[in-house]
């Protein structure tokens, strides 16, 4: 076994109260609440992890989650889900298309796809969508250090498929990055792992150590080559 996508991780000014959202707008429940974190459940063990920062949200993120619809009846009941319980429309230079784009109450863009086959084994998240110079090159990163496949790739794209959950997908966009994401996944070793020989080889890989603020912590925080940051925790 390699290390596997655990969770994904996001910043929040008030932790419960982004959580409650999010649990709302995917019918999800919160599995976990204390002064660090908030979970709530994502599918197939995962979790979308709130945590505590004091930093404000200052740009647009590089890192989103999409979100899967089964028809236009259900595209639009998840828009109207998450406008009554404190979404935004928001433009992000999207223009003329078939999906919805939103904020959440902090800010952080997510998009309300239309229905589309591919994700109809996902669950209420079909993706999390990084910004990318180079979607091909993140994504063969990215699948060294998960053992997820490549399931498409061209110039502008490139997504790595679970069996099961949300898939990785690399966007081309413009410009590197400029600020630490506000969303972040969660790695970890194979449970017969251990953490310092599992962070060796990402680092062989490719990936590099980043201090974000993090003292003494059980974890390792790392980056990928266009700088985005993800944390290996211990074996599970």
């Amino acid at each position: 076994m390699t290390t596997r996508w655990y969770d994904v991780v996001v910043d929040s000014a008030e932790p419960a109260a982004l959580a409650r959202f999010w649990a709302g707008v995917l019918g999800k429940p919160i599995t976990g609440e204390s002064a660090d974190e908030v979970d709530v459940a994502l599918s197939d063990g995962q979790e979308l992890v709130f945590v505590p920062v004091q930093d404000p949200k200052t740009a647009k993120n590089r890192v989103h989650l999409d979100l899967a619809s089964t028809s236009p009846e259900d595209q639009e009941a998840i828009v109207t889900r998450a406008v009554d319980l404190g979404a935004r429309p928001v433009d992000v230079g999207q223009g003329d298309v078939p999906w919805v784009v939103l904020a959440d109450p902090e800010g952080n863009e997510f998009c309300v796809l239309e229905q589309r086959d591919e994700y109809a084994h996902t669950g209420p998240v079909a993706a999390v969508v990084v910004d990318a110079l180079d979607p091909r090159a993140q994504a063969a990163f990215w699948a060294g250090l998960t053992g997820l496949p490549v399931t498409r790739e061209d110039a502008d794209f490139a997504a790595l498929t679970q069996g099961a959950g949300p898939s990785l997908e690399f966007l081309r966009a413009p410009g590197p990055k400029a600020v630490k994401n506000r969303l972040h996944l969660d790695l970890v070793p194979p449970a017969d792992g251990d953490l310092a020989t599992e962070v060796a080889r990402l680092e062989a890989w490719g990936a590099v150590r980043v201090d974000v603020g993090q003292i003494d912590v059980p974890w390792v925080v790392l980056a990928d080559p266009e700088g985005n940051e993800f944390c290996v925790l211990t074996p599970r």
